[in-house]
């Protein structure tokens, strides 16, 4: 164990990202703040850090560090590793995020349109 590690391998160790690389993918892209900042992948994490990831479609994930390690273990006792802080989801959240899955499910059922239905829509659109 040591006091600090660098954010990008720790992110990785805590099973906060399936790789390293995605963590410092994320660091890079700004979808990570220590302590309020935007932290680079480098940047040296240590024990009572506050760490805010961005996840997709507009969700937080803020976490509080409580032990700083550099070799991978289990998911179960990773996330030992840090506290979850982020408050839950409100009832208009839940309801939110319920209608956009059903919103891109249905786009993807829908799929590229074929050759035939294409050209239905350009006749269409001709029309107007």
């Amino acid at each position: 164990m040591s006091d600090a590690q660098r954010l990008d391998a720790w992110l990785d160790v805590a099973c906060l990202f399936k790789t390293r690389s995605e963590a410092k993918r994320a660091c890079e892209g700004g979808k990570v703040e220590v302590n309020g900042e935007h932290a680079k992948p480098h940047r040296a994490v240590r024990d009572g850090d506050r760490i805010r990831i961005s996840r997709g479609f507009g969700r937080h994930q803020d976490v509080i560090v409580r032990l700083v390690i550099d070799q991978h273990i289990r998911k179960s006792e990773a996330r030992a590793l840090y506290d979850d802080v982020t408050p839950p989801p409100s009832p208009e959240e839940i309801e939110l995020r319920r209608v956009e899955r059903a919103m891109r499910a249905a786009a993807q059922a829908a799929g590229t349109p074929d050759r035939n239905r294409r050209r239905e829509i350009r006749r269409f659109k001709e029309r107007q």
